[in-house]
């Protein structure tokens, strides 16, 4: 005979199972009828079904791996996409968020794949990914000196474009060449010439989106306020942008870069400390960032750490040199070490290509992957020595991996512009911001949460050294630890705890934008930015 409480636990069970049938029968039928209306819109110039993937399609598995790029989100536990759609065309677009809306479908919007938290392409409820693949043509005018970038072109893409017409043309965007220009740009994105030219975002001059209610618009048609919000506080807050115009800017014939190596035994604490000095107020010319690894010192097992000095140089060497004997001695270059090249042959340089590499590499999508963690931070003041020691023992923990720090530097054209001009607010004050990050080969659940665990307690000892109130951080490398919106609900008091991180005082306004592009909060996800209807 059964007892109350197995009767009670057993009623309990039928009602979950009852409720989880009649939810996964209403899912089903969502899902069917919004494929239905996908394949049934009008003004659709091919056949949108041939563009749509869905589980029991053959290709699935490899269109939504193909951009997969933190293996932390490859997992056979990891929520998937109930639809992929690669449009062609603006009709696409509009039939994927119209169809959305009508039948309650979650969308996530994939350029690159590069969302260091996956937010473009995994939700914790059933959702369709609007994959921007195909969308990927670039325009160059080199009289006009602007570019027309569609949002699933990559940087490394654009660099190939901008070098077939011109080698004295460049555009100041990040370092990695499979980056997706969308998210990209839409989150501010930075490289290797921020100090001379700012951010990408900085350098956009008009942009094509298409709103909430399937409009396409342009600069001049979604208004100055939308066109302020998509350039540094994450497009996919607002809504589809399918394309970015931006300036070019001129690069010298003739560029400098070099790498140098120091370590313990060659005081690289005392190197890296007098940087923090130096970098920010070098000719804006110079960009001098620093690689922080810990490595074998000796085959006896001990550990060392190494500072690489990654420089590239907007000139000639014979110019370089005197530059840094006069503003960093301490460093000891030689001009043995540095290596004159063109812009474009730099953008291989910084990705560790070997020399003589084709320029063809850049149009490569398709690298391996592996699983990390990235978190970001602001440094107003020098780390005093005594701090930097204390990293290095960081480094030096087993379950560091294979960790590394970058140290970006500031100053330059980043401290002349307002922190207002567009959302991204890091401007002056700041002398270099850095960039943690942990990877990791070992497969399963355990190995990441050891390494997880690991840059959480780094990023909690780097406390007294970095941005207060806020402790700033940087929207293009995601973080879900600083805050997130709960259950796929956004709310406006959860969502400015993360919000002023990024964003500081122009969080705020972006909630404005929000609010007036879409107010009904349809474009969300766990950072996206809310509208003032979400203010509990």
């Amino acid at each position: 005979m059964n007892s109350p409480i197995t009767s009670s636990m057993s009623s309990l069970l039928f009602l979950f199972l009852f409720s989880f049938s009649l939810a996964s029968s209403a899912s089903a039928h969502t899902h069917e009828n919004f494929l239905q209306c996908l394949s049934h819109y009008p003004n659709t110039t091919s056949n949108i079904s041939q563009l749509i993937y869905t589980q029991a399609n053959s290709s699935y598995a490899s269109v939504l791996n193909f951009s997969i790029r933190n293996g932390r989100f490859s997992s056979p536990t990891t929520p998937k996409p109930l639809v992929i759609i690669t449009p062609l065309q603006l009709s696409h677009i509009q039939a994927a968020i119209n169809c959305s809306r009508k039948h309650g479908m979650q969308v996530r919007i994939r350029s690159g794949g590069h969302d260091y938290e996956g937010r473009s392409y995994v939700s914790q409820v059933p959702f369709v990914v609007i994959d921007l693949i195909n969308l990927r043509s670039i325009t160059v005018d080199v009289d006009e000196r602007t570019a027309w970038i569609e949002s699933g072109a990559t940087i490394g893409e654009l660099y190939y474009r901008i070098a077939e017409k011109s080698r004295t043309l460049g555009f100041p965007a990040g370092v990695c060449p499979t980056v997706g220009i969308g998210g990209h740009f839409s989150g501010g994105g930075y490289g290797t010439m921020l100090r001379k030219y700012g951010l990408a975002a900085d350098n956009v001059i008009d942009a094509h989106i298409v709103d909430v209610n399937g409009r396409f618009l342009d600069r001049q048609s979604m208004g100055e306020d939308l066109f302020w919000a998509i350039r540094g506080g994450g497009g996919a807050s607002f809504g589809v942008v399918l394309a970015w115009k931006v300036k070019l800017v001129p690069v010298p014939s003739t560029v400098t870069v070099f790498s140098v190596n120091r370590t313990l035994e060659q005081n690289v604490t005392q190197l890296v400390h007098r940087w923090q000095y130096v970098a920010d107020k070098v000719d804006e010319d110079l960009f001098l960032r620093i690689l922080l690894q810990s490595l074998n010192a000796s085959g006896e097992g001990k550990r060392t750490i190494q500072a690489t000095f990654d420089t590239l140089f907007l000139g000639g060497v014979d110019r370089l040199i005197p530059l840094m004997e006069k503003s960093f001695p301490e460093l000891g270059l030689t001009k043995e070490d540095c290596i004159e090249m063109s812009w474009i042959e730099s953008t291989l340089y910084f990705n560790r290509f070997s020399s003589g590499e084709s320029l063809d590499v850049l149009l490569d999508r398709t690298p391996g992957f592996i699983p990390f963690k990235g978190k970001s931070d602001y440094v107003k003041e020098p780390i005093p020595e005594e701090g930097l020691e204390g990293l290095w023992e960081k480094l030096h923990e087993e379950t560091a991996g294979r960790a590394q720090l970058l140290f970006i530097p500031y100053g330059g054209k980043m401290a002349e512009i307002s922190e207002s001009e567009i959302p991204f607010p890091h401007r002056a004050g700041n002398i270099y911001k850095i960039h943690h990050v942990v990877v990791w080969e070992e497969e399963g659940d355990e190995a990441a949460q050891r390494h997880i665990s690991w840059i959480r307690k780094l990023y909690a000892y780097m406390t007294p050294y970095v941005s207060k109130n806020p402790r700033a951080a940087y929207m293009n490398y995601r973080d879900l630890d600083i805050g997130t919106n709960r259950n796929g609900v956004t709310s406006y008091t959860e969502s400015n705890i993360w919000g002023i991180k990024y964003f500081k005082n122009n969080f705020n306004r972006l909630v404005h934008v929000k609010t007036m592009v879409d107010p009904t909060n349809f474009f969300r996800h766990e950072q996206s930015i809310p509208p003032l209807s979400a203010r509990v």
